[in-house]
């Protein structure tokens, strides 16, 4: 580090200690470990903050900013997670991550130049997505020379996996798309196959600026059919619940998802149908028609699995709320617990970033507030300016 740099914090102390629970670190410690106490000195612009830190050469401004950026960086952890299959409620693993994207923000800092126009955040975008696809590449049973092979590797996986094609021809159609040799190709896919025993071939979608982040797919942000297969639901509970939905769901869902609940064989996802193509399946359907059609058809799924223990589900109802500068500052929100029972209440305040349980549904102590943080966290995550009226959480036991 620059020595001509400081940090600096006499006056602030971390708002929430850690527990030193015998069970180990829990989620609530690991996604607040950046707040301090006193509320750091509210700037117009979370840039600010960064500016001042590098004109300043002091880092206790750099504390500031987390404090501030630390729940998008949650939701930036959390999402990756997600979408690697990774448990995105492992304490550990989530600290881990976490701080290796702070890491990456760090050693942005030292060149990072206001001058030339870019906000910091904009600026060190990237640098953030190679952090986590670095903490991913060293989980993998394979070993990769850096980050920049790590990507290819994921990249030609995802290739090979979703064209059908052969191994070679695979090859050919990467190194034409990448400018590169076909033996540099056969490398990264012959390092993919070595994974392959251990680690699902790869599937990834943008991030939440559409930056990519090894491959150029992009899958529905949404707990579809297909998904409950691939996360290690018991298939026979599926097949089993499948069997009670009539023929127009049935087809909604196999068609959409490219999978077979006869043989069981999941197709590429590039062969499955769009919604555009389902309308004209189903006579007299618009491409509207068949997505509400789909969604319901997945909500009947859910809730068949729910009765037979292989899910939980939360109903989310949006009661009210207030608006400020076109953002939701504020809202109210009811929520059910697997389609049974009362109806519980959350208040959320945006603008502060708290929420209050105002009832539990069933009034449940024991049972529902484990349900009613997850919506609280499920909510906290979404944008403010675009939140659900109403909606489904769907979740593994």
């Amino acid at each position: 580090m620059d020595t001509a740099w400081t940090w600096e914090l006499s006056g602030h102390c971390a708002k929430y200690s850690f527990l030193t629970e015998s069970k180990g670190l829990t989620m609530r410690e690991v996604e607040r470990i950046f707040q301090l106490d006193p509320e750091p000195p509210v700037l117009e612009n979370m840039n600010d903050y960064i500016i001042e830190a590098v004109y300043s050469r002091d880092l206790r401004c750099f504390s500031f900013f987390l404090h501030h950026y630390e729940n998008r960086l949650n939701g930036r952890v959390r999402r990756f997670l997600l979408r690697e299959g990774l448990d995105r409620y492992d304490p550990e693993r989530f600290l881990d991550y976490k701080m290796g994207c702070v890491l990456a923000m760090l050693a942005c800092l030292w060149e990072y130049d206001p001058a030339q126009g870019a906000d910091f955040l904009t600026y060190a975008h990237h640098f953030i997505g190679n952090a986590l696809l670095t903490c991913r590449m060293q989980e993998e049973v394979g070993s990769f020379e850096n980050v920049d092979e790590y990507k290819a590797v994921r990249g030609i996986a995802w290739l090979y996996n979703q064209s059908g094609q052969s191994a070679q021809a695979a090859i050919q159609k990467y190194a034409q798309k990448h400018n590169c040799s076909s033996e540099t190709a056969a490398k990264f896919l012959a390092l993919a196959k070595q994974n392959r025993s251990r680690v699902p071939f790869y599937q990834t979608v943008q991030d939440e600026d559409s930056e990519e982040t090894g491959e150029d797919v992009s899958r529905d942000d949404h707990w579809d059919y297909a998904e409950i297969l691939w996360n290690g639901i018991q298939g026979k509970a599926v097949r089993e619940a499948f069997e009670k939905l009539n023929y127009r769901d049935q087809t909604l869902l196999e068609k959409r998802n490219a999978i077979c609940m006869t043989c069981g064989r999941v197709s590429p996802l590039s062969t499955r149908l769009t919604f555009e193509e389902l309308a004209v399946l189903f006579e007299g359907s618009t491409a509207s028609g068949a997505e509400r059609a789909y969604r319901k058809a997945v909500e009947h799924l859910a809730c068949l699995l729910t009765e037979t223990g292989v899910l939980h589900m939360i109903r989310l109802k949006r009661k009210s709320q207030t608006k400020r500068k076109k953002k939701i500052a504020a809202a109210v929100y009811l929520y059910q617990v697997d389609n049974d029972g009362e109806w519980g209440e959350i208040s959320f305040d945006f603008e502060t970033e708290t929420a209050e349980i105002i009832r539990l549904a069933e009034w449940d102590t024991t049972v529902s507030k484990k349900f009613a943080k997850q919506a609280i966290r499920h909510l906290q995550t979404s944008p403010n300016y675009n939140l659900p009226k109403d909606g489904v959480m769907i979740f593994e036991i």
